[in-house]
Formats: structure tokens, C-alpha cells, sequence
């Protein structure tokens, strides 16, 4: 069986989805365990850990004060980086990052604008003098297959467990002052959560994929959903979807998001509980 993968790895997966099978032994429409650590990286304002299967993000925010622009002088930042080094898979290589960690970080940045995850006004401390950036790096450890899944989930579960120290700004003296034993937390205003999809055969749709049938697939799309509503749909080409597979597929990410949701809950308040 293992000749016959290697030879003939289309034909391999083809052989068992024609069964409502997959080699791992799910169905088409079952996803992978997901599981989720938050707060564990002593040295960031935030951070959590995620799997999805075997595929593992570590995402950790670090919180700085500066000033902030001129347009927009009473809003803090929200940036997001996307890290795909070559240690997490054979297929990226060392180097600048690649089209996929690039792409990867325009979508997360572009929909944690969109649905304002968090009111940026909330970061400032005083307007056109000081404002919180907080740096959000999301790195991925070992890259199995819908890695936006993850770095999702791990975003926002990192930003959950954000701990800022209370900081006072002093117009006269212009003097900052830090209270290190007074913590606030942020205001996470949506949740947005994806849930990768790929194509096989034109009709035949797959849920959380694995790496070795995202490059088998001959398309690849991701349904962002927030508190039961949809944000995005993102397909960088490939095959043309009908709307009946479309709407099963939002139906699909819904119920998705909500067993999320309830392990995110789970997860920070048994932290807090710590």
C-alpha cells in the first residue's frame, strides 16, 4: 500500500473517497481534534497554543507603548505576523517568508480589521501622545494542514489572556507612569474563527485538511465565521463552487466555530481559575 501511495498518490486518496473515506480513517465532513493551551509564555503579555490534529501554532503578543499616528491619534495598533519557518514543513524553505506565510498574514490582518476584533481607541492612553501596539506573532511549529485554523483560534485566545499593566500619562511633565500590579485585560469585541475546506474532483469537498491532501487538492478555500455570522470566504482560485456546496459548507464552519468557542471559554476561564 505504501508503494502503490507513492506511485499513485492521487489515485490513492480517489480509492477511499469514493467510500465517504479518508486514509486517517475520518469521514469527509469529520475534523481533527483541536486543543488549546493559553498563557504559557511567561515572557509575552499573551499567548496561546494550539493543535489542530498535527498541526501546531504558538501565537504570543508583546504589548509596547509609543506614539501613534498623526491621522489616527487616538488609536493603538493590532499587528499581526505570520510565521511559517521551514523547521514546520519540507515545503517552505529557509529564508524571507514565503508566499503563503505572506498571504496568510494580509488575511488575518485584513479580517481582524474588518471585524474589529478590538476597538484600537481602547489602546490609547492619552490621544497624540500614547498609545499601546501589540505585536501579535503567530508560529508555526508543525504545519499538517489548515494552518489559518489554528492561527485563528490561537489569536484569539492569546489576546483573551492579555494582561496590561495600567499606565498613566502626564500632560505638564509629559512624565509616563507604569503600575505594574494593577492589570487590565482587553475587550475582545468579535471572535472571528476559520475553517479550511479543500477540493477534490470538482465536487468532492473535504473539512480540515491534512498537508498531503491540501497538495493533492486542486483547490483550497477558508470560511471565516464570527458569532454565527459569516465574514469572509476566502478562495484563491481554483475550481468554481456551487452555491448548494457553498451554503453546506458555512453550515459546516458554524457548527465548527461553536465547539471552538465553548473550548476557548473553557480554556481561559480555567486559567483564571489558576
Amino acid at each position: 500500500m505504501d508503494h502503490y501511495k507513492s506511485v499513485h498518490p492521487l489515485k490513492y486518496y480517489q480509492d477511499y473517497l469514493i467510500h465517504d473515506l479518508r486514509p486517517d480513517g475520518r469521514s469527509i465532513s469529520k475534523f481533527r481534534n483541536i486543543a488549546m493551551n493559553v498563557d504559557s509564555i511567561t515572557t509575552a503579555n499573551g499567548s496561546a497554543v494550539v493543535r489542530v490534529g498535527n498541526t501546531c501554532v504558538v501565537c504570543g503578543i508583546k504589548a509596547e507603548l509609543g506614539p501613534p499616528r498623526t491621522e489616527e491619534p487616538e488609536n493603538g495598533f493590532l499587528l499581526i505576523n505570520v510565521d511559517l519557518p521551514s523547521l514546520c514543513s519540507s515545503q517552505f524553505r529557509p529564508g524571507p517568508p514565503s508566499d503563503k506565510a505572506q498571504v496568510l498574514t494580509a488575511f488575518v490582518n485584513n479580517i481582524a480589521l474588518q471585524c474589529g476584533i478590538i476597538e484600537l481607541k481602547s489602546l490609547c492612553i492619552q490621544a497624540d501622545k500614547l498609545v499601546w501596539t501589540l505585536y501579535c506573532d503567530i508560529i508555526c511549529i508543525n504545519y499538517d494542514g489548515a494552518v489559518a485554523d489554528a492561527c485563528f483560534t490561537s489569536l484569539i485566545g492569546a489576546l483573551l489572556s492579555v494582561s496590561l499593566p495600567k499606565v498613566e500619562y502626564n500632560n505638564e511633565t509629559n512624565v509616563i507612569s507604569v503600575n505594574e500590579e494593577t492589570k487590565i485585560s482587553l475587550n475582545v469585541l468579535c471572535k472571528p474563527i476559520a475553517t479550511s475546506f479543500a477540493i477534490f474532483n470538482e465536487k468532492t469537498i473535504l473539512v480540515d485538511p491534512c498537508e498531503e491532501e491540501e497538495l493533492l487538492s486542486s483547490g483550497m478555500f477558508c470560511i471565516v465565521i464570527s458569532d454565527n455570522e459569516l465574514c469572509s470566504i476566502h478562495k484563491p482560485g481554483g475550481n468554481v463552487l456551487e452555491e448548494e456546496q457553498i451554503k453546506k459548507c458555512i453550515s459546516k464552519a458554524k457548527e465548527r466555530t461553536v465547539l471552538i468557542y465553548e473550548l476557548i471559554q473553557a480554556t481561559t476561564f480555567k486559567q483564571k481559575l489558576l
